[in-house]
Protein backbone atom coordinates (compact mmCIF):
# COMPACT_ATOMS: atom_id res chain seq x y z
CA UNK A 1 0.00 0.00 0.00
CA UNK A 2 1.19 3.67 -0.72
CA UNK A 3 2.48 4.95 2.70
CA UNK A 4 1.39 8.93 1.17
CA UNK A 5 -2.08 7.44 0.95
CA UNK A 6 -2.37 5.88 3.67
CA UNK A 7 -1.08 8.99 5.51
CA UNK A 8 -3.04 11.27 4.04
CA UNK A 9 -6.61 8.66 4.83
CA UNK A 10 -5.33 8.38 8.05
CA UNK A 11 -5.11 12.69 8.39
CA UNK A 12 -8.46 12.83 6.84
CA UNK A 13 -9.99 10.68 9.36
CA UNK A 14 -9.07 11.87 12.37
CA UNK A 15 -9.70 15.25 11.17
CA UNK A 16 -13.67 14.56 10.54
CA UNK A 17 -13.46 12.38 14.33
CA UNK A 18 -12.10 15.74 15.91
CA UNK A 19 -14.52 17.61 14.07
CA UNK A 20 -17.85 14.96 15.21
CA UNK A 21 -17.99 14.11 11.82
CA UNK A 22 -17.08 10.66 11.50
CA UNK A 23 -19.86 7.97 10.46
CA UNK A 24 -19.57 4.26 11.32
CA UNK A 25 -22.38 2.66 9.59
CA UNK A 26 -24.35 0.63 12.30
CA UNK A 27 -25.43 -3.46 10.94
CA UNK A 28 -29.02 -4.05 10.20
CA UNK A 29 -29.76 -8.04 11.61
CA UNK A 30 -33.75 -8.00 10.93
CA UNK A 31 -35.78 -6.60 8.09
CA UNK A 32 -36.19 -3.21 7.87
CA UNK A 33 -38.97 -2.50 10.09
CA UNK A 34 -40.33 0.60 12.72
CA UNK A 35 -38.40 -1.76 15.27
CA UNK A 36 -35.46 -3.60 14.44
CA UNK A 37 -32.22 -5.22 15.69
CA UNK A 38 -29.20 -3.43 15.04
CA UNK A 39 -25.55 -4.28 16.05
CA UNK A 40 -27.41 -7.10 18.53
CA UNK A 41 -29.80 -4.68 19.89
CA UNK A 42 -33.43 -4.05 19.69
CA UNK A 43 -34.14 -0.58 18.49
CA UNK A 44 -36.75 1.99 17.45
CA UNK A 45 -35.61 2.63 14.11
CA UNK A 46 -36.47 6.43 12.95
CA UNK A 47 -33.76 6.40 10.60
CA UNK A 48 -35.69 4.31 7.81
CA UNK A 49 -36.88 5.95 4.41
CA UNK A 50 -39.72 3.00 4.69
CA UNK A 51 -42.34 5.36 4.56
CA UNK A 52 -44.85 2.74 3.72
CA UNK A 53 -43.56 0.02 5.46
CA UNK A 54 -43.27 -1.87 2.14
CA UNK A 55 -39.59 -2.98 2.15
CA UNK A 56 -40.96 -6.32 4.17
CA UNK A 57 -44.35 -6.39 2.72
CA UNK A 58 -45.61 -10.16 1.97
CA UNK A 59 -46.82 -9.24 -1.58
CA UNK A 60 -43.86 -7.29 -2.25
CA UNK A 61 -41.64 -10.12 -1.17
CA UNK A 62 -43.84 -13.21 -2.89
CA UNK A 63 -43.68 -10.91 -5.73
CA UNK A 64 -39.55 -11.18 -5.69
CA UNK A 65 -39.13 -14.79 -5.04
CA UNK A 66 -41.87 -15.86 -7.86
CA UNK A 67 -39.58 -13.43 -10.17
CA UNK A 68 -36.60 -15.58 -9.08
CA UNK A 69 -38.64 -18.64 -10.45
CA UNK A 70 -39.56 -16.68 -13.73
CA UNK A 71 -36.59 -14.74 -14.65
CA UNK A 72 -33.15 -16.13 -12.31
CA UNK A 73 -31.47 -13.46 -10.37
CA UNK A 74 -30.15 -10.78 -13.06
CA UNK A 75 -30.67 -9.42 -16.42
CA UNK A 76 -27.12 -10.17 -17.29
CA UNK A 77 -26.43 -6.80 -19.44
CA UNK A 78 -26.69 -3.43 -19.78
CA UNK A 79 -30.38 -2.59 -20.51
CA UNK A 80 -29.84 -0.61 -24.42
CA UNK A 81 -27.51 -4.27 -24.83
CA UNK A 82 -30.07 -6.88 -23.92
CA UNK A 83 -30.81 -6.59 -20.52
CA UNK A 84 -34.26 -5.01 -20.48
CA UNK A 85 -36.47 -7.78 -19.78
CA UNK A 86 -40.40 -7.62 -20.07
CA UNK A 87 -40.26 -7.49 -16.46
CA UNK A 88 -38.75 -3.87 -16.63
CA UNK A 89 -40.66 -2.61 -19.62
CA UNK A 90 -43.79 -3.02 -17.85
CA UNK A 91 -42.14 -1.56 -14.70
CA UNK A 92 -41.72 1.49 -17.15
CA UNK A 93 -45.46 1.66 -18.02
CA UNK A 94 -46.69 1.28 -14.84
CA UNK A 95 -44.99 3.96 -13.91
CA UNK A 96 -46.09 6.35 -16.32
CA UNK A 97 -49.11 5.42 -15.68
CA UNK A 98 -48.86 6.14 -12.23
CA UNK A 99 -47.59 9.48 -12.90
CA UNK A 100 -49.98 10.82 -15.68
CA UNK A 101 -46.83 11.09 -18.45
CA UNK A 102 -46.01 9.89 -21.58
CA UNK A 103 -42.82 7.74 -20.13
CA UNK A 104 -40.49 6.47 -17.59
CA UNK A 105 -36.98 5.41 -17.81
CA UNK A 106 -35.61 3.58 -14.87
CA UNK A 107 -32.31 3.98 -13.28
CA UNK A 108 -30.06 2.09 -11.18
CA UNK A 109 -30.71 4.94 -8.41
CA UNK A 110 -32.50 8.13 -7.47
CA UNK A 111 -28.62 9.71 -7.47
CA UNK A 112 -27.79 7.94 -11.20
CA UNK A 113 -30.96 9.33 -12.14
CA UNK A 114 -29.96 13.02 -11.19
CA UNK A 115 -25.92 12.61 -12.28
CA UNK A 116 -27.51 10.64 -15.55
CA UNK A 117 -30.51 13.26 -16.80
CA UNK A 118 -29.47 16.60 -15.65
CA UNK A 119 -25.85 16.69 -17.50
CA UNK A 120 -27.39 15.20 -20.90
CA UNK A 121 -30.21 17.92 -21.05
CA UNK A 122 -28.65 20.68 -20.04
CA UNK A 123 -25.22 21.31 -22.02
CA UNK A 124 -22.45 23.90 -23.05
CA UNK A 125 -24.98 27.59 -23.29
CA UNK A 126 -27.40 26.27 -21.58
CA UNK A 127 -27.88 27.38 -17.42
CA UNK A 128 -29.21 26.17 -14.44
CA UNK A 129 -30.72 27.57 -11.48
CA UNK A 130 -30.46 25.62 -8.31
CA UNK A 131 -32.36 25.68 -4.94
CA UNK A 132 -29.64 26.45 -2.31
CA UNK A 133 -30.71 23.27 0.11
CA UNK A 134 -31.07 21.21 -3.15
CA UNK A 135 -30.25 17.17 -2.70
CA UNK A 136 -26.62 15.67 -3.39
CA UNK A 137 -27.53 14.00 -5.90
CA UNK A 138 -28.72 17.04 -8.20
CA UNK A 139 -25.30 18.94 -7.02
CA UNK A 140 -23.50 16.42 -8.64
CA UNK A 141 -25.75 16.35 -11.39
CA UNK A 142 -25.54 20.01 -11.83
CA UNK A 143 -21.54 19.61 -11.48
CA UNK A 144 -21.43 16.94 -14.15
CA UNK A 145 -22.91 19.40 -16.67
CA UNK A 146 -21.55 22.48 -18.89
CA UNK A 147 -23.71 24.44 -18.50
CA UNK A 148 -23.67 27.51 -15.93
CA UNK A 149 -24.36 27.02 -12.76
CA UNK A 150 -22.13 28.15 -10.14
CA UNK A 151 -23.41 29.85 -6.92
CA UNK A 152 -20.70 32.43 -6.97
CA UNK A 153 -22.22 33.31 -10.39
CA UNK A 154 -25.53 33.83 -8.64
CA UNK A 155 -27.40 30.93 -10.29
CA UNK A 156 -28.13 29.42 -7.05
CA UNK A 157 -31.48 30.94 -5.14
CA UNK A 158 -32.08 31.30 -1.55
CA UNK A 159 -34.28 28.89 -0.32
CA UNK A 160 -37.90 28.84 -0.98
CA UNK A 161 -36.94 32.61 -2.28
CA UNK A 162 -39.08 33.21 -5.29
CA UNK A 163 -38.23 37.07 -5.28
CA UNK A 164 -34.59 35.96 -5.84
CA UNK A 165 -35.63 32.92 -8.35
CA UNK A 166 -37.35 35.60 -10.66
CA UNK A 167 -34.42 38.29 -10.52
CA UNK A 168 -32.02 35.42 -11.38
CA UNK A 169 -34.50 34.00 -14.25
CA UNK A 170 -34.61 37.99 -15.43
CA UNK A 171 -30.98 38.19 -15.73
CA UNK A 172 -30.96 34.79 -17.44
CA UNK A 173 -32.89 35.68 -20.40
CA UNK A 174 -30.43 39.20 -20.44
CA UNK A 175 -27.53 36.48 -21.10
CA UNK A 176 -29.36 35.02 -23.36
CA UNK A 177 -28.94 31.35 -22.54
CA UNK A 178 -30.20 28.91 -24.79
CA UNK A 179 -32.03 26.65 -22.34
CA UNK A 180 -32.54 27.49 -18.59
CA UNK A 181 -33.75 25.21 -16.46
CA UNK A 182 -34.61 25.63 -12.66
CA UNK A 183 -34.50 22.29 -10.58
CA UNK A 184 -35.14 21.56 -6.92
CA UNK A 185 -36.98 19.40 -4.66
CA UNK A 186 -40.18 18.85 -3.73
CA UNK A 187 -39.69 17.91 -0.27
CA UNK A 188 -36.42 18.49 1.03
CA UNK A 189 -34.78 15.68 2.51
CA UNK A 190 -33.48 17.28 6.09
CA UNK A 191 -35.66 19.70 6.85
CA UNK A 192 -39.13 18.24 5.49
CA UNK A 193 -40.52 21.56 4.06
CA UNK A 194 -42.27 21.62 0.62
CA UNK A 195 -40.97 23.06 -2.56
CA UNK A 196 -43.42 26.49 -3.95
CA UNK A 197 -44.00 24.43 -7.00
CA UNK A 198 -46.84 26.27 -8.28
CA UNK A 199 -44.48 29.64 -7.78
CA UNK A 200 -41.85 27.81 -9.85
CA UNK A 201 -43.88 26.79 -12.38
CA UNK A 202 -45.47 29.62 -13.11
CA UNK A 203 -41.73 31.90 -12.95
CA UNK A 204 -40.47 29.34 -15.34
CA UNK A 205 -43.63 29.62 -17.97
CA UNK A 206 -43.16 33.47 -17.43
CA UNK A 207 -39.47 33.18 -18.35
CA UNK A 208 -39.69 29.82 -20.92
CA UNK A 209 -37.93 28.05 -18.36
CA UNK A 210 -38.21 24.39 -17.91
CA UNK A 211 -38.77 22.77 -14.54
CA UNK A 212 -36.86 19.67 -12.70
CA UNK A 213 -38.59 18.20 -9.85
CA UNK A 214 -36.56 15.54 -7.34
CA UNK A 215 -39.27 14.24 -5.49
CA UNK A 216 -37.61 11.24 -3.87
CA UNK A 217 -38.97 12.42 -0.83
CA UNK A 218 -42.71 13.25 -1.55
CA UNK A 219 -43.19 9.67 -3.92
CA UNK A 220 -45.11 7.84 -1.81
CA UNK A 221 -46.16 10.57 1.28
CA UNK A 222 -48.03 13.57 -1.28
CA UNK A 223 -49.95 13.69 -3.96
CA UNK A 224 -52.88 10.86 -5.48
CA UNK A 225 -51.74 7.67 -3.78
CA UNK A 226 -48.26 8.95 -3.33
CA UNK A 227 -47.70 10.67 -7.13
CA UNK A 228 -45.80 13.58 -5.74
CA UNK A 229 -45.54 16.85 -5.67
CA UNK A 230 -46.96 17.55 -9.41
CA UNK A 231 -49.93 15.57 -8.06
CA UNK A 232 -50.36 17.39 -4.92
CA UNK A 233 -50.41 20.66 -6.29
CA UNK A 234 -52.73 19.84 -9.58
CA UNK A 235 -49.65 20.51 -11.74
CA UNK A 236 -50.25 17.59 -14.57
CA UNK A 237 -48.61 18.58 -18.42
CA UNK A 238 -46.46 21.57 -16.35
CA UNK A 239 -43.33 19.95 -14.70
CA UNK A 240 -40.88 19.14 -17.53
CA UNK A 241 -38.64 16.30 -16.11
CA UNK A 242 -39.63 14.63 -12.40
CA UNK A 243 -37.65 12.67 -10.60
CA UNK A 244 -39.11 9.71 -8.51
CA UNK A 245 -37.39 7.11 -6.56
CA UNK A 246 -38.02 3.39 -5.89
CA UNK A 247 -35.86 2.80 -2.79
CA UNK A 248 -38.01 4.52 -0.26
CA UNK A 249 -41.53 4.42 -0.30
CA UNK A 250 -41.75 1.58 -2.79
CA UNK A 251 -39.46 -0.72 -0.68
CA UNK A 252 -36.98 -1.65 -3.17
CA UNK A 253 -34.13 0.03 -4.69
CA UNK A 254 -33.69 2.69 -8.06
CA UNK A 255 -34.47 5.48 -9.78
CA UNK A 256 -36.81 6.91 -12.65
CA UNK A 257 -37.41 10.28 -14.53
CA UNK A 258 -40.39 11.12 -15.97
CA UNK A 259 -41.48 13.35 -18.56
CA UNK A 260 -42.33 13.04 -22.43
CA UNK A 261 -41.67 10.28 -24.66
CA UNK A 262 -39.02 12.16 -26.45
CA UNK A 263 -37.10 12.66 -23.25
CA UNK A 264 -37.06 8.95 -22.53
CA UNK A 265 -35.93 8.32 -25.86
CA UNK A 266 -33.14 10.88 -25.95
CA UNK A 267 -31.80 9.35 -22.06
CA UNK A 268 -31.79 5.66 -23.79
CA UNK A 269 -29.19 6.65 -26.08
CA UNK A 270 -27.16 9.68 -24.21
CA UNK A 271 -27.78 8.96 -19.97
CA UNK A 272 -24.70 7.25 -19.37
CA UNK A 273 -25.47 5.20 -15.77
CA UNK A 274 -28.25 3.74 -18.21
CA UNK A 275 -25.75 3.27 -21.05
CA UNK A 276 -22.91 1.91 -18.89
CA UNK A 277 -24.75 0.17 -16.04
CA UNK A 278 -26.13 -3.39 -15.81
CA UNK A 279 -30.03 -3.52 -15.36
CA UNK A 280 -31.67 -3.89 -12.37
CA UNK A 281 -32.14 -7.83 -11.45
CA UNK A 282 -35.56 -8.64 -12.25
CA UNK A 283 -36.88 -9.89 -8.81
CA UNK A 284 -36.45 -5.58 -8.18
CA UNK A 285 -38.45 -4.55 -10.79
CA UNK A 286 -41.26 -7.36 -9.92
CA UNK A 287 -41.50 -6.41 -6.31
CA UNK A 288 -41.70 -3.20 -7.24
CA UNK A 289 -44.56 -3.51 -9.24
CA UNK A 290 -46.30 -5.27 -6.46
CA UNK A 291 -45.43 -2.15 -4.25
CA UNK A 292 -46.82 -0.02 -6.78
CA UNK A 293 -50.13 -1.89 -6.20
CA UNK A 294 -50.38 -1.75 -3.17
CA UNK A 295 -49.71 2.12 -3.22
CA UNK A 296 -52.87 2.50 -5.47
CA UNK A 297 -55.41 0.36 -4.21
CA UNK A 298 -54.52 0.42 -0.14
CA UNK A 299 -54.90 3.68 1.31
CA UNK A 300 -54.28 2.68 4.61
CA UNK A 301 -50.47 2.68 4.48
CA UNK A 302 -50.00 6.52 3.76
CA UNK A 303 -52.92 7.05 6.00
CA UNK A 304 -50.87 5.55 8.59
CA UNK A 305 -48.13 6.98 7.73
CA UNK A 306 -49.26 10.46 8.20
CA UNK A 307 -51.19 9.91 11.24
CA UNK A 308 -48.24 8.47 12.84
CA UNK A 309 -46.31 11.79 11.93
CA UNK A 310 -48.87 14.09 13.12
CA UNK A 311 -48.27 12.37 16.99
CA UNK A 312 -45.03 12.57 16.46
CA UNK A 313 -44.87 16.45 15.31
CA UNK A 314 -47.15 17.22 17.97
CA UNK A 315 -45.61 15.82 21.00
CA UNK A 316 -42.41 16.47 19.93
CA UNK A 317 -43.35 20.05 20.03
CA UNK A 318 -45.41 19.80 23.06
CA UNK A 319 -42.17 18.76 24.57
CA UNK A 320 -40.38 21.66 23.63
CA UNK A 321 -38.02 20.49 20.69
CA UNK A 322 -37.95 22.49 17.52
CA UNK A 323 -38.77 20.59 14.38
CA UNK A 324 -37.48 23.19 11.85
CA UNK A 325 -40.95 23.76 10.44
CA UNK A 326 -41.12 20.53 8.89
CA UNK A 327 -44.17 19.89 6.91
CA UNK A 328 -43.28 16.25 5.94
CA UNK A 329 -43.45 13.10 8.00
CA UNK A 330 -39.25 13.91 7.99
CA UNK A 331 -39.09 15.35 11.16
CA UNK A 332 -35.76 17.19 12.51
CA UNK A 333 -35.07 17.59 15.77
CA UNK A 334 -32.76 20.79 16.27
CA UNK A 335 -29.59 20.74 18.06
CA UNK A 336 -27.72 23.12 16.66
CA UNK A 337 -24.14 22.21 17.80
CA UNK A 338 -22.60 19.17 16.42
CA UNK A 339 -20.96 17.72 19.33
CA UNK A 340 -23.91 18.27 20.87
CA UNK A 341 -25.87 16.22 18.13
CA UNK A 342 -23.83 13.49 18.15
CA UNK A 343 -24.23 13.08 21.51
CA UNK A 344 -27.89 13.34 21.04
CA UNK A 345 -27.49 10.45 18.89
CA UNK A 346 -25.62 7.90 21.61
CA UNK A 347 -27.74 8.59 24.54
CA UNK A 348 -30.73 8.10 22.07
CA UNK A 349 -29.46 4.28 21.09
CA UNK A 350 -28.41 3.59 24.95
CA UNK A 351 -32.00 4.63 25.46
CA UNK A 352 -33.01 1.95 22.62
CA UNK A 353 -33.99 4.56 19.93
CA UNK A 354 -32.02 4.76 16.58
CA UNK A 355 -31.75 8.49 15.18
CA UNK A 356 -29.18 9.81 13.78
CA UNK A 357 -27.51 12.89 13.66
CA UNK A 358 -27.33 14.93 10.42
CA UNK A 359 -23.72 17.53 10.61
CA UNK A 360 -21.85 19.11 8.23
CA UNK A 361 -21.75 19.15 5.44
CA UNK A 362 -25.23 17.52 4.83
CA UNK A 363 -26.26 20.86 7.00
CA UNK A 364 -24.70 23.78 7.21
CA UNK A 365 -22.06 24.49 10.05
CA UNK A 366 -24.28 24.97 13.47
CA UNK A 367 -27.82 23.81 12.34
CA UNK A 368 -26.90 19.87 13.12
CA UNK A 369 -30.02 18.28 14.41
CA UNK A 370 -31.88 14.64 14.61
CA UNK A 371 -33.50 14.04 12.02
CA UNK A 372 -36.26 11.29 12.86
CA UNK A 373 -38.73 9.46 10.33
CA UNK A 374 -41.77 7.88 11.78
CA UNK A 375 -43.88 5.74 9.39
CA UNK A 376 -46.43 3.13 8.77
CA UNK A 377 -44.30 0.73 10.25
CA UNK A 378 -44.00 2.48 13.59
CA UNK A 379 -46.80 1.09 16.14
CA UNK A 380 -48.34 3.94 18.89
CA UNK A 381 -46.13 1.79 21.26
CA UNK A 382 -42.95 2.61 18.96
CA UNK A 383 -43.59 6.07 18.73
CA UNK A 384 -44.44 6.22 23.00
CA UNK A 385 -41.11 4.77 23.42
CA UNK A 386 -38.93 6.82 21.22
CA UNK A 387 -40.87 9.78 22.44
CA UNK A 388 -40.02 9.09 26.05
CA UNK A 389 -36.03 8.68 25.38
CA UNK A 390 -36.46 11.54 23.36
CA UNK A 391 -37.77 13.62 26.73
CA UNK A 392 -35.15 11.93 29.06
CA UNK A 393 -32.06 12.98 26.59
CA UNK A 394 -33.55 16.85 25.82
CA UNK A 395 -33.39 17.52 29.59
CA UNK A 396 -29.99 16.12 29.83
CA UNK A 397 -28.43 17.56 26.89
CA UNK A 398 -30.32 20.80 27.11
CA UNK A 399 -31.68 20.40 23.63
CA UNK A 400 -35.37 20.99 24.70
CA UNK A 401 -36.07 24.84 24.23
CA UNK A 402 -32.94 25.23 21.38
CA UNK A 403 -34.22 26.97 18.52
CA UNK A 404 -33.02 26.74 15.16
CA UNK A 405 -33.33 30.89 14.22
CA UNK A 406 -33.72 31.97 10.84
CA UNK A 407 -33.59 29.14 8.58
Amino acid sequence: MNQTLQNWLAEQIQSLKDQHLYKVPRILQTPAGGRVRMDGREVVNLSSNNYLGLANHPKVRQAAIEAIEKWGVGAGAVRWIGGTMEVHDELERRLAQFKQVEAVLVFQSGFTANSGTIPTIMVEGDVIISDELNHASIIDGVRLSNAEYRKSEGWVYNHKDMDHLEQILKRANEKGFKKKMIVTDGVFSMDGDIAPLPTIVELAEKYDALVMVDDAHASGVLGKNGAGTTSHFNLYGRVDIQLGTLSKALGVMGGYIAGSALLKDYLINRGRPYLFSTAHPPMVAAALIAALDIMENDPEPMQRLWANAKWWKENLANLGFDTMGSETPITPVYCGDEAKAVQMEKMLWEEGVYALSICYPTVPRGKARIRTMPSAAHTEEDLAFALEAFRKVGEKLGVIGATAGQK
